[in-house]
């Protein structure tokens, strides 16, 4: 019996948390360049099964029976797939086609993102707003005289009159898998090189790539879930408190 509280337990707490990811994804569906998050989970005992008595925690061998059913938090995945195009016609925004990320310097370091909806500082510096400022292939921060700005598709940028000003760094990684989501939803990771093969597209940006009526299900299908747990618990309570009862008054 107790063992029955303790999967419906775990299995009401797996569907919070995916319920958080599905509302997380749904509020940013109008973040330009964010990426869709889905949660994933495992039961207690797979969970356990590779993580004990393997030094190299990548390379595992799953037993072929489990027992318990108590879930576990596995992994929360990033979907990168690269979403459509919206034109804005802003002389601050900017899109990769492609594979990449801007670089931002942020108080904590440099970090990644999709996003490419910029504007100017007070210093006259491209920044990410209240995030960081946006570096150039070298790693440099970009100052610019002016707003009024000419780019070509491989992301140099130049006055109305013609005059080069900088060229927009996009950073391409070896794999996307291992980068972090910072709570701000940039990327960190290790290992960054300039990747010249891409397309960047002027007073563009890349809009979400969160479906609406995909996380609408997924919404749906997760509380409803939960709702069954959360009825199904309570029918184990009042199935123990009769059991109680009905001991106590047969002693």
């Amino acid at each position: 019996m107790l063992k029955g509280f303790y999967n419906l337990t775990s299995g009401m707490l797996s569907q919070g948390r995916r319920l958080d990811v599905v509302a997380n994804n749904m509020t940013n569906i109008s973040t330009a360049g964010f990426k869709a998050e889905q949660y994933t989970d495992r039961t207690f005992d797979e969970v356990m099964a590779v993580r004990i008595g393997n030094k190299d925690k990548s390379v595992y061998q799953e037993l072929p029976t489990y027992q318990a059913h108590i879930l576990a938090p596995d992994h929360l995945y990033t979907d990168f797939t690269q979403s459509s195009f919206e034109e804005t016609n802003l002389p601050l925004d900017f899109a990769i086609e492609g594979e990449g990320f801007f670089a931002i310097q942020t108080v904590d370091g440099v970090a990644y993102t999709r996003a490419g909806s910029f504007t100017l500082d007070n210093e006259g510096y491209l920044c990410l707003s209240e995030l960081g400022r946006v570096l150039d292939r070298e790693g440099n921060q970009i100052q610019l005289p002016t707003d009024k700005l000419e780019a070509d598709a491989q992301g140099n940028l130049s006055t109305e009159n013609g005059e080069y000003l900088a060229t927009l760094g996009v950073f391409m990684f070896e794999d996307n898998g291992e980068l972090e989501r910072t709570p701000y939803g940039l990327f960190t990771g290790d290992g960054a090189q300039v990747n010249e093969n891409v397309t960047i597209h002027h007073k563009w940006v890349e809009r979400s790539n969160v479906s609406l009526i995909e996380e609408m299900t997924n919404m749906m299908t997760t509380q409803r879930a939960l709702q069954s747990a959360a009825q199904m618990s309570k029918i184990y309570d009042e199935v123990i408190t009769r059991a109680v009862n009905d001991i106590g008054r047969m002693q």
